[in-house]
């Protein structure tokens, strides 16, 4: 009986909720992925534009290339500070049981993303025009 007081007495209220707590974890782990590859892309574009263009040099295809690499640097690390934060407010949440799904995170890189995806597409349009 003494035993269980003394495990009663040590458990936080964090372990009271650990599943919940692990879930939240691994969903923060997986927006920092994704914001590493949003970044990868960039840089991906931004190089195979510079290092493989065969077309003549166009400066509205080299400023769009230039503005993905940016943009998609820029969404990554907004994108990490927005999970870093909702990762630790979640946390808080789930152990006062208060916890609600935030929709202005996944509405605002929504907007952000679809935003660098229009570039993309113009910047084919383009390049794809010079060929």
């Amino acid at each position: 009986m003494q035993k269980k007081e003394q495990e009663s007495k040590n458990q936080t209220k964090d372990s009271t909720y650990i599943q919940q707590h692990l879930a939240n974890e691994r969903t923060f782990l997986a927006w920092v992925s994704t914001s590493i590859t949003i970044i990868g892309v960039g840089f991906l574009i931004t190089n195979l534009h510079f290092a493989t263009l065969t077309t003549p040099h166009v400066d509205l295809g080299d400023m769009l290339a230039k503005l993905i690499g940016l943009s998609s640097i820029i969404v990554g690390i907004i994108t990490l500070i927005f999970t870093t934060f909702s990762y630790f407010k979640k946390g808080e949440e789930i152990n006062q049981q208060t916890f609600r799904f935030t929709r202005i995170t996944i509405i605002l890189l929504t907007i952000l993303m679809t935003l660098i995806f229009i570039v993309f597409g113009a910047y084919y349009l383009i390049i794809w025009a010079l060929i």
